[in-house]
């Protein structure tokens, strides 16, 4: 056995090869669009994985970024023992323009309530 303790590095898509229909399924998860939200309010490879509070278990929550990374919609990279994150919004936009502006809007007009 390996005395590495890293884990593979994750595999991440350009969202120049998301249609639009994973991109729309990415952010539909309540979750999902709670760590966005997060991302979108920090500094690039500020949040670990571990800093978010949300109401799943880590299972769950390395399923949800594993759908993010698919979207197109973050990027994360392993810093010492922890993994960080960043939203990739300057190539989301370019690829979608104008619906991180909407989601993001949706949550200022409408307050914490979801529909």
């Amino acid at each position: 056995m390996s005395n590495r303790s890293h884990r593979a590095a994750p595999e991440h898509t350009h969202p120049d090869d998301v249609p639009v229909r994973t991109a729309l399924a990415a952010l539909a998860d309540p979750v999902r669009l709670q760590l966005v939200r997060e991302l979108a309010t920090t500094a690039d490879w500020e949040h670990t994985c571990g800093s978010f509070d949300v109401p799943v278990g880590k299972a769950a929550l390395s399923h949800h970024f594993s759908v993010l990374r698919a979207a197109g919609l973050i990027e994360q990279r392993d810093m010492g023992p922890k993994r960080v994150n960043r939203l990739r919004r300057p190539e989301f936009d370019q690829r979608f323009p104008g619906l991180l502006d909407l989601v993001l809007r949706d949550r200022q007009e409408n307050g914490e309530n979801e529909r």
